[in-house]
């Protein structure tokens, strides 16, 4: 099993999960770091446990942009979700898509939130949170 680790930043529990297959209902208000991709099924994991913030890998849009397709079924939901450039954070790495990733999709509410395409992760992070 992937490591999974949970830190305070500023008002907000992170965790960096490597699947969103690991999301758990303690997990609920935190801010959750994926590797996984934002896809249709990555999205019926996530529509499980009611975070602050989703983050996942766009694995390259792909056809029909399926790599992202579940930013639009969170935002739905009432949940915030964003992906980062698969050229800036590997893909299946958390901690990787934590120190590296910038943000390339968003949906509506992580928009408002800050989380904007051409940010880095962290800093935007680190603006929410505070």
């Amino acid at each position: 099993m992937a490591d999974r680790r949970t830190v305070t930043v500023g008002r907000h529990a992170l965790v960096l999960i490597d699947s969103v297959t690991q999301i758990i209902p303690g997990d609920a208000g935190a801010i959750v770091v994926t590797g996984s991709h934002g896809g249709a099924s990555a999205a019926g994991y996530a529509l499980s446990v009611d975070a602050a913030l989703y983050v996942f890998n766009d694995a390259g849009i792909g056809r029909d942009e399926a790599g992202v397709a579940g930013l639009a079924m969170l935002d739905e939901a009432g949940i915030a979700a964003c992906a980062v450039g698969h050229m800036t954070a590997r893909i299946g790495e958390a901690a990787d898509t934590l120190e590296r990733g910038t943000i390339s999709r968003a949906n509506g509410l992580a928009a408002a939130a800050g989380f904007l395409p051409g940010t880095a992760l962290r800093q935007a992070i680190a603006g929410f949170a505070a």
